[in-house]
């Protein structure tokens, strides 16, 4: 079985560990868990995704002005696509949350932290182009 916070309300869920998913849903919202659009969340939401999660969750730190950061948010969108339930791909505006970042050192954006079973295993600073991001997110799962 496998644990996964759903990306809508942040229930835990346990579902049966397979390598593809036609259809799993939240038993709390009844929302799909096969949703890979990145979401923002606040510090709250990034604890629980982080502490929850038996998948491997990547963190975009970001800011709107940040142009890099810009860039790379429709690869980062696409990377996402290929792995539902795979990873969870989570955004933190920087501006709007400062909390996180300054728990995680964060010194400059775009930075991306891959964290598994709670713990960060690894991080990026500045744009990746797609295939290197999806190629870095595969490390972890």
């Amino acid at each position: 079985m496998l644990n996964v916070v759903c990306p809508h309300c942040l229930a835990t869920n346990r579902i049966p560990k397979k390598d593809h998913y036609k259809k799993a849903n939240c038993g709390k919202c009844k929302n799909s868990l096969l949703d890979t659009t990145p979401k923002s969340v606040d510090h709250e939401a990034f604890l629980k995704h982080i502490a929850h999660n038996d998948i491997p969750v990547i963190v975009d730190f970001w800011a709107p002005w940040c142009g890099p950061c810009r860039m790379i948010a429709p690869a980062y969108e696409a990377v996402a696509k290929e792995l539902p339930l795979k990873a969870r791909l989570i955004k933190v505006n920087t501006e709007e949350n400062q909390i996180t970042p300054s728990g995680y050192n964060i010194r400059g954006i775009p930075t991306i932290i891959a964290f598994k079973d709670g713990k960060e295993v690894d991080r990026v600073s500045g744009a990746l182009p797609q295939d290197q991001l999806l190629s870095w997110v595969k490390r972890f799962v």
